[in-house]
C-alpha cells in the first residue's frame, strides 16, 4: 500500500474495532444487500429494539425517558445496534462509541433528576464536527490522528443531557453534495443504494434515514444539511449564520468569511428542530462565542393566512417531474387551506452561482488541494469539479474585496426584489417554497447542481427541508418533448429515468429572509397542517 492508503487503513481499523463491540453481535446479515435497506432493521433487531428506534421521534423518546418507560441505557444500546446495522447497509459510520455511550447512559440513569432537556437522548454527530478527546480528520487523510477543537454546539448538547454514540462520514474536502472519500469509500442512500444520501452531511443523513439515529448534527455552507435531508426524507434546518455557533469544525481555510457556514440538525420530526434550536440558544452561546447574534429562540405564530411564493424552477435548471409534482401538491393544499399562493420570480440565480462558487475558494482551492496533496491521496472527481468552477482562482486582496462587494450588491438587489412583493394588495411574500435539489437523490457522481441550496447560503437566508412524497414511476414519467433552457438543464433532464429513482424520497424547502428563522419554522408548521399532518 501507498503511505496514504496505510494511514487510511488506520482510521478504518479504528472504526471496525469500535463496531466489533456490539453486543450481542449482528448475525446472518444479507449478502448481497437489497436495493432498499429499510426492511433490514425489522429482520435483524429484537422487537423491543425495533420499536424504540422505529416508532418515536426525539420528543416522544424524551417523554419515555422522563416517565421511566425506558432507561437511557436500553435506548442507547438499541440505537448502537441499529447504527451498526446501518453501517453494514449503507457505510455511514466512522466510529461507534459503545463504551463511552453506555457509561454515559448508565450515569444519567443513576441520577435522581434530569440534568437538562435532552437527558438520556442518544444523538449522532458528523465526524467533521470536532469531538472532545477524539481525533478528527474531516475526511482528509493528512489530518488522521489530529486532535479535535473545542466545539460549542457539541458541548452545549452534552450539557443538556444527550448521549453521543456515533460519528458519521463526510466527503473529501467537505465540499460535495455526495459522500465519498479515500478513507471509507462511498456512503449510499438507505432507500436506494444506487443513489447518494447527499453531502457533506451524507453520513448523518444515511444514518438518520435508516433510523440508526433520530437526531444528528451536520453543517451547511452550500446545502450540506438540506440536500442530505432532502435526499433521505428527513427534516433538516440551516439557520441564518450567527444564530448558533459554528466553531469547532476543523477548517483548512480558517479566517475565510466570504460565505458563512452554520451547523444544523437532521432529524425525523419538525418539532425536534424547534427543540434543538431552543436548547442551543437557551445556553446563551453569545457569551462564549462573540460571533453569535444575541437573539434567543422565540417561536412565532401567524394570526393570518400565509403568502407563499412557489419557485417552480430557478430559471436555470428545471427540477425532475417528481419534484414538480410535489410542488403542485403542496401548493394546492396550501391554497385549499386559505393561504395565498403566488409564483416566485427568481432574480438571476445563474449570477448567484457564479458569485458563490468563487466565494467558496478565494485562494483558488490552494489550501484544500495542498492538504490533499500532503498525504498523497488522489483528488476525487467531485472535489476537482467544484474547485474548477469557472472564475475560481487565487485572488489578490483587491480582487477579493471586489468579489465581496459583488456579493453584497447581489444581496441588496435580492432584498429589494423580495420587498417589492409588498406592493401587491395582499402584502409581502412570507416564505418561498422551492426544490431542495433538481430532483430526487442523485445517482452517484452526478451531484453537480447546487444552486437550489447554495443560493440561500449566498443570501444567508434560513431554510428548512421537509419530506413530501416519493418517486412514483406511474405518476412521474419523463416529460416527452421537453425543450431544455440551456446545457445545464439538458444535462439534468437527460439524467432522469423514473425507474432509476425507485423508492427515493421527494422533499421540498421553505426559505425566509435573513434572521427570520422562527418565521420559517412557523410557516413549516402551517404548511404541514395544510397537508393534513399534525
Amino acid at each position: 500500500m501507498a503511505p496514504w492508503e496505510e494511514k487510511a487503513k488506520v482510521a478504518r481499523d479504528y472504526r471496525d474495532e469500535s463496531l466489533s463491540k456490539i453486543d450481542p453481535p449482528l448475525k446472518g446479515l444479507p449478502d448481497p444487500l437489497p436495493l432498499n435497506s429499510q426492511d433490514l432493521p425489522k429482520q435483524y433487531l429484537t422487537d423491543r429494539e425495533y420499536e424504540l428506534t422505529q416508532n418515536y421521534d426525539p420528543i416522544a423518546l424524551l417523554d419515555l425517558l422522563r416517565t421511566k418507560k425506558v432507561t437511557s441505557e436500553e435506548l442507547t444500546k438499541a440505537f448502537l445496534r441499529r447504527a451498526a446495522l446501518a453501517q453494514y447497509a449503507v457505510n455511514c459510520i466512522t466510529e461507534l462509541m459503545w463504551d463511552e455511550a453506555i457509561e454515559r447512559a448508565k450515569y444519567l440513569d443513576s441520577l435522581s433528576e434530569p440534568i437538562g432537556p435532552l437527558h438520556g437522548l442518544p444523538i449522532s454527530i458528523k465526524e467533521y464536527h470536532s469531538f472532545k478527546g477524539k481525533s478528527t480528520h474531516g475526511s482528509y487523510i493528512a489530518w488522521i490522528g489530529g486532535l479535535s477543537r473545542h466545539n460549542v454546539v457539541n458541548e452545549t448538547l452534552f450539557s443538556a443531557g444527550c448521549v453521543y454514540y456515533a460519528r458519521t462520514t463526510g466527503p473529501q474536502a467537505l465540499m460535495h453534495l455526495e459522500t465519498i472519500n479515500n478513507i471509507y469509500g462511498r456512503t449510499v442512500n438507505p432507500y436506494n443504494r444506487n443513489l447518494t444520501p447527499g453531502g457533506s452531511s451524507g453520513g448523518e443523513a444515511a444514518l438518520v434515514g435508516f433510523r440508526g439515529s433520530v437526531l444528528g448534527l451536520g453543517g451547511d455552507i452550500g446545502g450540506s444539511v438540506r440536500a442530505p435531508a432532502g435526499d433521505t426524507g428527513l427534516y433538516g434546518f440551516k439557520p441564518t449564520t450567527g444564530r448558533i455557533p459554528a466553531k469547532g469544525t476543523k477548517n483548512p481555510m480558517v479566517g475565510r468569511d466570504s460565505v458563512g457556514s452554520t451547523q444544523g440538525p437532521l432529524t425525523v420530526s419538525r418539532e425536534t428542530i424547534n427543540l434543538f434550536m431552543k436548547v442551543i440558544l437557551d445556553s446563551e452561546p453569545w457569551r462564549v462565542d462573540p460571533s453569535i447574534t444575541v437573539k434567543p429562540w422565540t417561536p412565532e405564530k401567524f394570526s393570518r393566512p400565509l403568502k407563499i411564493a412557489i419557485e417552480w424552477h430557478d430559471g436555470v435548471v428545471k427540477p425532475h417531474p417528481p419534484t414538480t409534482r410535489a410542488l403542485k401538491e403542496v401548493a394546492a393544499a396550501c391554497a385549499a387551506a386559505g393561504h395565498k399562493v403566488v409564483d416566485w420570480v427568481p432574480l438571476d440565480h445563474a449570477k448567484g452561482w457564479d458569485i458563490v462558487s468563487r466565494l467558496y475558494f478565494p485562494d483558488g482551492g490552494e489550501a484544500v488541494l495542498n492538504l490533499i496533496h500532503e498525504s498523497g491521496e488522489p483528488v476525487l472527481p467531485l472535489t476537482e469539479w467544484i474547485i474548477n468552477q469557472p472564475g475560481v482562482k487565487n485572488l489578490t486582496m483587491h480582487e477579493y474585496w471586489a468579489l465581496c462587494a459583488e456579493r453584497d450588491q447581489y444581496r441588496d438587489d435580492y432584498a429589494k426584489h423580495w420587498a417589492a412583493t409588498a406592493d401587491s394588495s395582499d402584502g409581502e411574500v412570507d416564505v418561498i417554497l422551492c426544490p431542495v435539489t433538481p430532483g430526487a437523490a442523485p445517482l452517484h457522481e452526478t451531484s453537480k447542481y447546487w444552486p437550489y441550496t447554495s443560493q440561500w447560503n449566498l443570501l444567508d437566508y434560513p431554510g428548512v427541508v421537509f419530506p413530501v412524497t416519493s418517486v412514483d414511476v406511474q405518476k412521474d414519467g419523463k416529460e416527452v418533448g421537453y425543450t431544455p433552457m440551456n446545457e445545464q438543464d439538458r444535462w439534468n433532464y437527460e439524467l432522469y429515468e423514473p425507474e432509476k429513482y425507485i423508492g427515493a424520497p421527494i422533499s421540498l424547502q421553505i426559505v425566509g429572509r435573513r434572521f427570520m428563522d422562527e418565521k420559517v419554522m412557523a410557516a413549516l408548521e402551517i404548511i404541514e397542517k395544510a397537508m393534513g399532518r399534525s
